[in-house]
Order: structure tokens, then sequence, then C-alpha cells
């Protein structure tokens, strides 16, 4: 009989990979196989060898990078004495989740696949590439991906005699278990949620254990009248242990309005000062943090603080959602929304309009009524810290982190206008308000600019809120009265959403900055960034080639990076009298020598 074991590793960013990852684990789990799911760094990679199968499911970052939770694994999978055998046991397969908006679209997932089977892994299916660009989502390509999977699994493995898939209609057990305690409870966890504050020769913080800031300003940038929002929001770090570069990305655990949570309890006639305990059905399955949710904690604690009800569910939302069904209408609709069939059906009431979990929730009153307090956990993800590029340097700032910060907020067909759950939140916070505190860490960024006092001419091409790692910079090479700093900057009016105009001015003044601004709305013909390289190409080869400077872009990722590396490409052949296949080799070799870099999100 074949070893029925399977262990499913993610690596992600944010928690869609995780989500895949456990779906593959909840199948494996109806198909028999003895199943754990677990982030790849957490997982001891040494048992590898010993792995009958693997799944992998893994995000790309930045350009072309692993996510943090995959870090180590990826050092060791990557390592050069790695015997080419090693992997000679393993069945495996790899399923990567990208947006084809980025240049290197699932570019982990890629290499990830060769390098196992380079080290002598046997591949079940071909690697799978998922898009969020697709209309349906990553699933468009992970339904017949899987499909595929477990037929070739099955004919590997197959059943023992006489046993059968567990059939999608058994209702699968919750992760956790819930105890509800009277008032006067207490664990002594209770008392020692983990904050780092004031220990200054504490641990750095981490996502394990935040620092806690109290915000020094919320300033709008952008004009009242202004379609945007954009925020300069500054932290207090004192204290804190916390040390950046630019470059480097801040993280921030935000919560839920006290409207939702308000909403969310009444609907479901929670009491918000309930205490509960949670208590993991399986092993592998982590509590969440401490500073995020006390054991015991009260339920307006897990509501706030950990449910994220203001997320667009994902489709397995329900799937689960229609075992607690009775009402017909209601069972059918939901199991409509689960089904590969019903994805365009799905997309029209949920992805395109933007409806979130608890909209959803109080559109299925009767079957809310019915869900066990338990199942919220599984039906609910956590709400997943965001990352912002830090716009502020320490030689300019000292114990402060600046963030450059586009308030989302959007209307659709639904009445109540969109809005983003972390930018809406911190945009509502007052610096009046001592009691608030915001959960932040810091990481290495995707951008890594020259180093301290190294005099490389850069240029920087950041429209937008794309500004933000390059005010960092600015400040650093300033503070250190470094020039050859070109800027190109685009908006779309000078007098409404020109960002920190009034900090270039003194730099210009004393030679330290070159700035090219687009305005695009104030001309009949709209200018953007990369109308301006083109006005300014011999500027441009003088500093990438003639003086050997780096070429950074930042911001949105739909069309700009592509327009402003397409802009480049000539300017690289026009100047350097070059073929279009060697302009395409210079650019590449720009990559490989970290002379240019793009930081760019969707």
């Amino acid at each position: 009989m074949a070893d029925r074991r399977t262990v499913v590793l993610y690596g992600s960013q944010t928690g869609t990979a995780q989500d895949v990852a456990e779906r593959i684990g909840r199948e494996a789990k109806r198909r028999h196989f003895k199943t754990r799911v677990l982030a790849m760094d957490d997982y001891s990679i040494g048992q590898l060898i010993n792995e009958p199968l693997v799944v992998f499911v893994c995000a790309t970052t930045g350009q072309g990078d692993e996510p943090d939770n995959m870090k180590k694994f990826w050092r060791f999978i990557c390592r050069r004495n790695l015997p080419t055998d090693s992997l000679s046991g393993l069945h495996f397969a790899v399923i990567g989740l990208g947006d084809s908006s980025y240049q290197k679209f699932n570019f982990i997932a890629k290499k990830l696949y060769r390098r196992i089977l380079q080290l002598g892994g046997k591949s079940l299916v071909p690697v799978g590439l998922a898009d969020d660009q697709h209309d349906l989502g990553p699933d468009a390509v992970v339904d017949p991906w899987l499909a595929s999977l477990w037929d070739r699994v099955l004919y590997l493995y197959p059943l023992p005699p006489g046993v059968d898939i567990i059939s999608a209609a058994v209702c699968p057990p919750s992760r956790y278990d819930v105890e509800f305690l009277d008032a006067n409870s207490s664990s002594p966890m209770t008392s020692s949620v983990a904050s780092i504050n004031g220990l200054v020769d504490g641990p750095v913080p981490s996502k394990s254990c935040p620092f806690h800031a109290r915000l020094l300003s919320n300033e709008r940038l952008t004009s009242p009248d202004h379609f945007q929002d954009v925020r300069l929001v500054r932290l207090d770090i004192q204290g804190s242990n916390i040390s950046y570069v630019p470059g480097d990305v801040v993280m921030i655990q935000p919560q839920n309005s006290a409207e939702n949570v308000s909403e969310f309890l009444s609907h479901f006639g929670l009491n918000p000062d309930q205490k509960i305990l949670l208590k993991p059905t399986d092993p592998d399955i982590p509590l969440p943090p401490p500073w995020l949710l006390p054991q015991p904690g009260t339920i307006r604690q897990l509501v706030t603080h950990c449910l994220d009800i203001s997320c667009i569910p994902r489709r397995y939302f329900f799937e689960l959602l229609a075992h607690f069904a009775d009402d017909e209408l209601e069972q059918e609709k939901l199991k409509e929304f689960a089904s590969a069939e019903g994805q365009q059906e799905l997309l029209s009431y949920c992805n395109r309009p933007r409806r979130t979990t608890l909209e959803i929730f109080q559109d299925f009153p009767k079957v809310s009524s019915r869900v066990p307090f338990t199942y919220l956990l599984d039906l609910v993800p956590q709400i997943q810290p965001r990352a912002f590029s830090i716009a502020s340097s320490l030689k300019a700032h000292p114990n402060e982190i600046h963030v450059l910060l586009a308030v989302v907020k959007y209307k659709t067909k639904l009445f109540k206008p969109r809005e983003g759950l972390c930018s809406n939140w911190l945009a509502r916070l007052s610096p009046e308000e001592e009691k608030i505190e915001i959960p932040i860490w810091v990481k290495r960024g995707t951008i890594s600019f020259p180093k301290d006092g190294v005099k490389t001419p850069v240029v920087m091409v950041g429209p937008g809120t794309g500004l933000a790692p390059f005010r960092s910079y600015l400040q650093d090479r300033a503070a250190q009265g470094i020039g050859d700093n070109v800027l190109f900057f685009g908006c779309r009016n000078k007098d409404k959403d020109y960002l920190c105009n009034h900090e270039w001015r003194p730099l210009v003044a004393n030679k330290l900055l070159q700035v090219f601004t687009a305005f695009s709305r104030d001309h009949e013909d709209k200018i953007y960034v990369q109308h301006l390289m083109a006005q300014n190409s011999a500027l441009l080869w003088e500093m990438i080639d003639r003086r050997q400077g780096s070429f950074f872009i930042a911001g949105n990722a739909k069309q700009m990076p592509t327009n402003v590396t397409d802009t480049l490409k000539k300017v690289i052949q026009e100047e350097g009298g070059m073929t279009v296949a060697a302009a395409d080799d210079y650019i590449k070799s720009l990559e490989q020598s970290r002379r240019f870099q793009i930081e760019a999100w969707s």
C-alpha cells in the first residue's frame, strides 16, 4: 500500500496562497490522505527527502522575489551543493498565484518547479500559473489544474479497497473549538499580550511582536475638491528598536471600523463582552497572536481585530455556508456560487460590485442564523497586514516613519461606497485620540538603492504615491549632501495632487535634484512621465550609460511600469544607436546588476 501522506506548503505575501493551500489540504483529506498544510518556512525542510507527495503553492512578490514566509526554504532549495538526486523519491506539483500585469508573472513558481526537477523530483502535472487578472480570478486556472492533479494522485496512490472519496456534501470539521467563559475567567495570556513598547533593548518588532506606534499627524496632501484623498501619515517609533533604510516597507495591521463591527455583532446577535477561548482542532493550525487576540479574549476583540468582515469572500465561503442552509432557495444559490459552473454568476454578484462578507451574510439572513459560532472563524479569514513603502528617512526624521497613503474609496452599483480597510481606518485616526496605537513592523522592500554615501547618479520615476520610496531616498541623500538625483513625477493637476512639491524646491535650489513634472489633466493633450522621459533622452542616456547610474520605477502596476520601460528602451535605442534586441539585452543587464528596479502594485 502506498504511503498516503501529503504536505501542502505555501509561500504568500497575502492570504491568497494560504487559502488555496488550505483548499488543497481539505480535498486531500476527502481522499483519505494524512495531510499537513504549512507555510514553507514553518516546515522542517530536512524532512523533504522523506515525503512521498508535496504540493507547493506560491506567490511572487516585487521583481520576481519570493514571499517572506518562504525565504529560508528558498535559500536552502537554491543551494548549489545539493545532490541532483536528493529529491528523487518525491512526487510533487507546483501552482503559482500571480498577476499578469507584473513583468515577472509567477516567476517564483516557475523557478521552484524547475529547481525541484533539477533535484530529481517527479512532477505530477505541469506547473499551474493562476492569474488575478482573469475575469474569474485564480480559480480559472486552479480548478482544472486541481482536477488533473487529483486524477494523477489517485492513479499513483489509489484509495484503499472499500473506501470512497468523502462527499463534498459532508461538512468538514471547524478549525477551532470555542469555549465560552464567564465574565470572571482569566488566563495567564490575558495579562501578557505581546508588546515591546519602551523596550529599547528588546526584540526587533515583527508580525509576532509588533511595535504599537503613536500617530503624530495625519495630513491630507491633495486639495479638498480633488477626487483622491492622499495622506501623509507620521508615526512615532521612539523606543521601538526599529531601524530602516530607503526602500524598506512598513507593515501595518488594521482593524475593522466600529460601524461594521456593530453591524456584524447585531446581525449574529452576539454579546460583544462574552469571553471566549479558542482551541485549534489540528496541531498545525495556529492561534491568532496574543497581541491581536488574548486567550481568553472577547467576541468584540475577535471581530474588531481578527475577522476580515469587509473582505470579498472566496468561493469556499459559499461552499461552507451552504452546509448550514435549510432554506431551499438560499441553499441552491449558495451551491451555485460554489460550483465551477456558477463562477460567472458569482463574479456578477460578488466580485464586480465588491460585495463584502458582512453584506453577504446580510443577504442570506436565514442561513446566517444557523451558522455555529465556531464556523465563523472558518468562513471569515483573518485580517492581513498591509504593506506600505516607507516615505521618510531616519537621517531627516529620527524616530519617525512616514507613510504616503491613497485612501481607497469608490462607488459600484451597490448603494454604500466601497472602502479599503486599512487606508480608511488610518485616514479616520486623529493624533488627539491618545488611546489609538497602530501595530507596525518593518520589512526589507523590493527596491534596494545604492548604499549610504555612494554618489551614484539616480533616476526615479514615481507618479502618484509611487513617490513614497523616492521621498525616503531623496531625504537620505540630501541629508548627506549627495546630488545627481533626477525625479520624474506625474499626477493630474499641479494645484490639486502635486504631492510634497514644497519639499523639492530647496533641493532644486541647492542643485541636489532635478524634477520633471507631468500634469496630465492640465493640458489638452495628456502628458505622462514617459513623454517627459522621451523629451529628456540625452540626460537619461548620460545618467545611465556614461555615468553608470541607476533607474527606478515605483507606482501602479496597470500600465505605467510597462510604458516607462518601453520608453527607456527607445531612449537606449536612439541615444545608444542600438537595435531593439540590443536594447532589450541592455535592460536585462541593468536588471541583473540591480541598476534597473521596479516596485509596482495593483
